[in-house]
């Protein structure tokens, strides 16, 4: 069974489409552009797209914006900052930095879906200073060391 978290959300615009997932196992939903007009990006051109919405994220939770896959595998389009994070005091207005990363001029339609929200739970860390960290067998080996002998 899948949980499901009540979260509060507000229309700053009535033209503002609320998020939806496609499918009842997905764990991303779709966030709309609130714009009713083409969007229009020339090559490696970022801009930031206004989604409309407001909500209000649970303590403990933070909403994790990442790129739809078909809109950056097929036309290059995806957040310019790879993985956008919505702290759940926020409450302004969510918006996409949406980059093309093409050497193309990119379109998106009015009020077409522009990239994907998962909402998830998050460790808020305790950082202690230490001299020493605990050995593994690991070590300090990173970037592609795990898969050589």
């Amino acid at each position: 069974m899948i949980n499901k978290e009540k979260i509060n959300i507000k229309k700053l615009s009535n033209d503002a489409k609320i998020p939806t997932y496609g499918t009842d196992y997905a764990a991303g939903c779709d966030l709309y552009a609130c714009s009713g007009e083409k969007i229009s990006f020339e090559p490696g051109e970022t801009k930031l797209i206004k989604t409309g919405i407001a909500m209000e994220i649970p303590e403990g939770y933070a909403g994790l914006i990442y790129a739809r896959s078909g809109l950056a595998t097929k036309r290059g389009l995806a957040p310019a900052n790879k993985v956008g994070v919505i702290d759940s005091d926020y409450r302004g207005e969510i918006m996409v930095a949406l980059h093309n990363h093409t050497n193309e001029i990119k379109e998106i339609e009015a009020y077409e879906r522009i990239a994907q929200l998962v909402i998830t739970p998050y460790v808020k860390a305790c950082f202690n200073e230490v001299d020493e960290l605990n050995e593994t067998i690991r070590g300090n080996g990173g970037f592609g060391s795990t898969g050589k002998k």
